[in-house]
């Protein structure tokens, strides 16, 4: 199903050649974990470390949250498998304007999101090259890391999914090594010391919340691209609990062998955290330049994913007539290429202006902070749209599974409220250091409000929202 109609009035014709049901529920479950997993998870123990170990509790109660958000994307995407996921259901909820303004910040989130990744990426590659972390050739090695992705789906969705599905196994070596193998290595005394922030408990968890959520970014993405999933009102729902759910215990269990190898102290200067937990481990450095090709295999299949996303959610916003045309502009391949070339060109430019004001991990929790932000508010969107669908349905008849679907629905307006609440750079000293992500992430909306004002006349409506089935 698609929300598209027919084309808006004005616009030029658009030859449709766009491949749909091309990946099947194993695809699309590694397009969920490809995209969960990048190398936020990899990263995290580092950007957590100013917390301590309470950070465990944040992680817990982030994956609460995602677990919630997985399963009320699950019971949407059932009732409207509509291309471009939170987008679609703010859009047939609340109208036009709300729906562009969810396509415009989760498009923002997908490609700021990338350039968090390649920040991520570029740490664990500078375990092999440019370890004294010359800022030139980071940037230069994180340009190569955009735009291999883009040329891989520029080539066509197989491309894209094959590469999906290989690094989504491969990546999951280390998490299960560090799930399994690592927590018998941890150290008691790691944990004396629960909250080294500084801060109230309750501060501190909050704060550590927001970083968390990156690394669950991406339960979503089936939804998002449901017109390339093959049964999707069966297997994006699927895909979506499974991959998340999976993703969810090598998450809890690895983050916390990993604060129980390495100390805190030790995490906060490490760049490459997992890799100095293996270290630890096996006593040399060999096991931790092998986890460290293995994230970077991890990041490269994130991004490989995530710049698919960039043109998706754009190429659904422009069939509707809420973005320009030229997001529809497909190639030979099938592909939106200029969603994709577009989106590319963001993220680098805006990774490039985040290196030449700092460095490593500094970097990539500014563009965590932002692109957490921008995909919060979609979320929360998504989560009214099924409060207010769900409280019609009840008024019309009984329906089963109201309180579950409510309630979770609520569960995930809470969690997406705090993320926004906490996405600040909180060690930061200045102001402006400490609201940088809410100032990006502002910027980069207000460029939208031209591209609204001149399409709003030729938006199509809404569609009607299906029935609620059981």
């Amino acid at each position: 199903m698609s929300t598209a109609s027919a084309p808006p009035a004005g616009s030029a014709p658009v030859q449709e050649q766009e491949p749909r049901g091309t990946l099947g529920l194993g695809a699309a479950t590694a397009l969920i974990v490809g995209s969960i997993i990048g190398v936020g998870i990899f990263n995290l123990p580092a950007s957590l470390a100013s917390y301590g170990p309470i950070s465990l509790i944040a992680m817990a109660l982030t994956t609460v949250g995602a677990l919630a958000l997985a399963v009320m994307f699950a019971s949407l995407s059932r009732r409207l498998p509509a291309d471009g996921g939170p987008y679609a259901y703010a859009r047939a909820a609340f109208g036009n304007l709300a729906g562009f303004s969810n396509a415009w910040l989760y498009w923002i989130t997908a490609w700021s999101g990338n350039a968090a990744i390649v920040v991520g990426w570029v740490l664990y590659v500078e375990e092999f090259v440019n370890t004294d972390q010359n800022k030139v050739f980071s940037v230069v090695l994180a340009l190569i890391g955009l735009w291999i992705p883009a040329a891989i789906n520029l080539g066509g969705v197989k491309a894209m999914g094959a590469v999906q599905t290989w690094t989504s196994v491969l990546k999951f070596i280390p998490l299960v090594f560090m799930s399994t193998v690592g927590l018998f290595y941890m150290s008691s005394a790691n944990f004396d010391v629960w909250n080294t922030s500084g801060d109230s408990a309750i501060g501190a968890i909050g704060g550590a919340m927001a970083l968390c959520l990156f690394s669950y970014l991406g339960v979503e993405t089936a939804a998002v691209a449901a017109a390339k999933v093959r049964d999707p009102d069966r297997n994006v729902p699927r895909a979506t609990v499974f991959g998340t759910l999976g993703t969810a215990v090598v998450y809890l269990l690895s983050l916390t062998a990993v604060f129980g190898i390495v100390s805190a102290s030790a995490l906060s200067e490490s760049t490459a955290p997992f890799a100095t937990a293996v270290n630890e481990i096996a006593g040399g450095t060999w096991a931790g330049y092998v986890m460290s090709a293995l994230v970077v295999i991890s990041g490269f299949g994130a991004l490989n994913g995530w710049t698919m996303i960039c043109a998706e959610m754009p190429l659904a916003a422009a069939k509707d007539g809420l973005f320009p045309q030229a997001f529809r502009k497909l190639n030979k391949n099938g592909v939106p290429w200029f969603g994709i070339v577009s989106s590319t060109v963001l993220a680098s430019v805006f990774m490039v202006m985040s290196y030449a004001g700092s460095v490593g991990i500094t970097v990539f929790n500014t563009l965590v902070y932002m692109s957490g932000i921008t995909a919060a508010i979609p979320y929360a969107f998504s989560a009214l749209a099924q409060v207010k669908w769900r409280l019609v349905d009840h008024r019309e008849l009984q329906t089963p599974r109201f309180v579950r679907d409510v309630g979770v629905a609520v569960v995930g307006l809470v969690f997406s409220v705090l993320f926004i609440w906490y996405s600040r750079n909180t060690g930061e000293d200045s102001f402006i250091g400490e609201y940088l992500p809410f100032i990006f992430a502002g910027g980069a909306f207000l460029a939208g409000i031209p591209i609204y004002l001149k399409h709003r006349t030729s938006m199509s409506q809404p569609p009607a929202v299906p029935a609620w089935r059981p």
